[in-house]
């Protein structure tokens, strides 16, 4: 529980408390940059599955795709309103694997060693999306292209960049902040920003 708590604007409701708007999108990451060609891109699906799958790029791609306006929120306390993403829903992802009735949750992993963990069922029911174009355009690499995990009704480290990992597990395991003290959840309506 957090002693200090920002206060909501009252002027928009679509903003958490202790967030402010931003119009422009600052690149936050942690260590370098990596760069994937998406000739090269490849998504893992492994864990707790019926059949263990790789996609490549052209696989991803040949999946049916979906156009998603919402609302990004970052630990570091902007909200950038009304994003525009397109990309394939995890549902479709982790259907074709199929889920084992035993996970209950998913460790995301990427390029660059970068893990975060979710329960499965906030990433189920098109709460969450492998994001490839951002307004209209691919996504840029410093925001996690050629694809990024996309749940933004969690704080946006939970959206992780560079993806080319779903493990599906049985209990909850720390990601890489979680690990460093963030949160195990990331509410930002709740503000669980730290453990």
């Amino acid at each position: 529980m957090a002693l200090f708590q920002g206060r909501r604007d009252p002027a928009n409701n679509r903003i958490p408390p202790g967030q402010h708007q931003v119009y422009d999108w600052p690149v936050l990451s942690y260590g370098p940059t990596p760069r994937i060609e998406t000739k090269d891109w490849q998504l893992n699906v492994d864990g707790l599955v019926e059949t263990p799958l790789t996609f490549s790029w052209d696989e991803l791609l040949s999946l049916p795709q979906a156009e998603w306006k919402t609302d990004i929120h970052c630990v570091t306390r902007w909200s950038k309103l009304d994003t525009v993403w397109q990309g394939v829903w995890l549902d479709d992802i982790l259907a074709a694997s199929g889920i084992k009735p035993e996970a209950k949750f998913l460790l995301a992993g990427c390029y660059g060693g970068y893990t975060t963990n979710l329960p499965l069922d906030e990433v189920l029911g098109q709460q969450a999306m492998i994001a490839h174009t951002f307004d209209g355009k691919p996504l840029p690499v410093e925001h996690g292209g050629p694809a990024r995990l996309l749940v933004p009704h969690l704080y946006f480290w939970k959206s992780a960049k560079w993806v080319n990992r779903l493990t599906l597990l049985e209990d909850n395991e720390p990601g890489f902040w979680e690990v460093n003290g963030y949160h195990m959840h990331g509410d930002p309506w709740r503000e669980e920003r730290y453990s």
